[in-house]
């Protein structure tokens, strides 16, 4: 009799699968356990990891606020992914110049809407000259003729004090508050104009808080506040170079528009930083302090570590790979 050749069989499991797919499922299972056993897990999702650099970040903040002797307040918005981190960022801060930024956004507001122009001119008057105005205490009352924009770039580039008076008187100081109650921001007012020290004694201070000035900094950026051009150029003013805390160890190409703030015992800034694919913004605000090259040094530090960390995420993928120009590693 011709033998019969037995074809090869393919056991089924229980459950249907064939016996070796069921066996290497096993076996992937038992690995699975040995592994966790000796603590090795499965590696985080990006998400995952920008929230370790976002908590070594906090932990680097709470330790320079721990180190100052003051009290201070943080906000950080990433805008684009709207990550933020806040500390005290609800708490009311005295704003010195940094209060100018919601002058500036008021006069860019009225210039939109047709109530002025920023090429309307102003004439140099002896009686609106106060202290601490290096630029416009140089002019010739009477004769010399400046536009509204370029009283509000020497508010910002030099925080000249008699420049920002004229822009209040211009804008009024009640338009400014009420637009800032437009944006829902409870806390920030201008209540004085500056070098008012008799207002400043009385207690009516200029006030903001780093989450309220972060929400205003957001909303012009997103074109929320102003059309494009008018917040183009609105950043373009506010980007002025100036001597600040902000930008003081970052890049000198960076562009970044801030407004930082000096008073006896304070010491603020707050800002957009144009980081490229990745701006944020970033409201440091100190009150109290000790010594005022404190609150600056700290300002300039929580600037350079927010900045690194931001800078890493801008350039690397999702799993934090930065390849730069010229690199041919692999």
């Amino acid at each position: 009799m011709p033998i019969r050749k037995s074809m090869p069989r393919t056991f089924q499991s229980k459950k249907g699968l064939p016996q070796k797919t069921a066996v290497l499922l096993l076996i992937l299972a038992t690995l699975s356990v040995a592994a966790s056993a000796f603590g090795q897990t499965t590696p985080p999702a990006p998400a995952e990891k920008r929230d370790i650099l976002w908590m070594k970040l906090e932990d680097s903040i709470l330790g320079i606020d721990r180190n100052l002797d003051g009290v201070m307040g943080v906000a950080i918005v990433d805008l684009t992914d709207g990550h933020k981190y806040l500390l005290h960022a609800n708490d009311v801060f005295p704003q010195a110049s940094s209060i100018k930024i919601c002058v500036l956004a008021e006069l860019y507001r009225q210039a939109q809407q047709g109530e002025l122009k920023l090429t309307d001119l102003y004439t140099v008057n002896a009686a609106d000259l106060v202290p601490d105005s290096d630029i416009m205490n140089g002019l010739t009352p009477g004769v010399t003729r400046i536009t509204l924009r370029d009283l509000a770039t020497m508010m910002v580039a030099v925080s000249d004090n008699s420049a920002t008076n004229v822009l209040i008187d211009r804008v009024g100081m009640e338009n400014v508050n009420a637009f800032l109650s437009a944006q829902g921001l409870r806390d920030t007012r201008l209540r004085r104009k500056m070098m008012d020290l008799k207002a400043a004694a009385e207690g009516r201070e200029n006030i903001s808080t780093p989450s309220e000035m972060a929400k205003l900094l957001q909303g012009l950026y997103r074109g929320e506040i102003l059309n494009k051009e008018m917040t183009d150029d609105f950043f373009k003013v506010l980007s002025t170079h100036k001597e600040s805390f902000i930008p003081r160890n970052l890049p000198e190409d960076l562009k970044i528009a801030n407004k930082p703030g000096e008073l006896e015992g304070v010491r603020n800034d707050s800002g957009v930083i144009f980081v490229d694919k990745r701006p944020y913004i970033l409201c440091v605000m100190t009150t109290y302090l000790r010594r005022e090259r404190d609150g600056e040094e700290a300002i300039s530090n929580i600037s350079l570590a927010a900045w690194r960390m931001i800078d890493r995420l801008a350039r690397g993928s999702e799993y934090g790979r930065v390849i730069s120009p010229g690199n041919s590693s692999r």
